[in-house]
C-alpha cells in the first residue's frame, strides 16, 4: 500500500486553492487562460514548484508566467489565510509543457505509421515464402 507524504496532501490542496485565486481573484491583464496542473512540495513544505499549463502563444505564455511570479505573494497571502499551516511555502511557477509534447509524440508517431494500413505483414509482404518449397 502506497503511503502519502504530508506533501503530497499539501500539493494537491494548493492546486485547488492556486487554481481558484488565478481564475477568480487575480485580476492581473497578463495573465492567459492557465490551468496549474500539479504541485510539488519540498518535504519541508517551505518551498512549491506549481507547474501550470498556458494556452496561446509563446509571447502569452511569458506574459502569464511573468503575471504569475509577480502575484506570488499575493498568492500566497491569500494561501496563508485559507490553509491552516505552520509556513506558507514560497512558490516558483514553472510551465508544464507535457501535454504539448504528447501532443508532438503522438505527432510524430501518427506520421511514422504507414498510411493506408496496408504496409508491413498485413499487406501480404512475403508471402512468396512457400512457392518454391514444394
Amino acid at each position: 500500500m502506497k503511503r502519502f507524504h504530508r506533501s503530497d496532501r499539501v500539493g494537491e490542496e494548493l492546486v485547488r486553492e492556486i487554481s481558484h485565486i488565478i481564475q477568480r481573484e487575480m485580476k492581473d491583464p497578463r495573465l492567459g487562460f492557465v490551468s496549474v496542473t500539479r504541485a510539488e512540495v519540498a518535504k519541508d513544505l517551505r518551498h512549491a514548484n506549481i507547474f501550470v499549463s498556458v494556452l496561446g502563444s509563446d509571447d502569452e505564455k511569458t506574459k502569464t508566467m511573468k503575471a504569475l511570479q509577480s502575484g506570488a505573494g499575493f498568492i500566497r497571502t491569500l494561501i496563508s489565510k485559507r490553509l491552516t499551516m505552520r509556513v506558507t511555502p514560497e512558490f516558483t511557477f514553472r510551465l508544464d509543457d507535457s501535454m504539448e509534447r504528447g501532443a508532438r509524440i503522438q505527432e510524430l508517431l501518427r506520421k511514422a505509421m504507414p498510411s493506408g494500413g496496408t504496409g508491413g505483414v498485413e499487406g501480404g509482404e512475403g508471402g512468396n515464402e512457400g512457392e518454391g518449397a514444394e
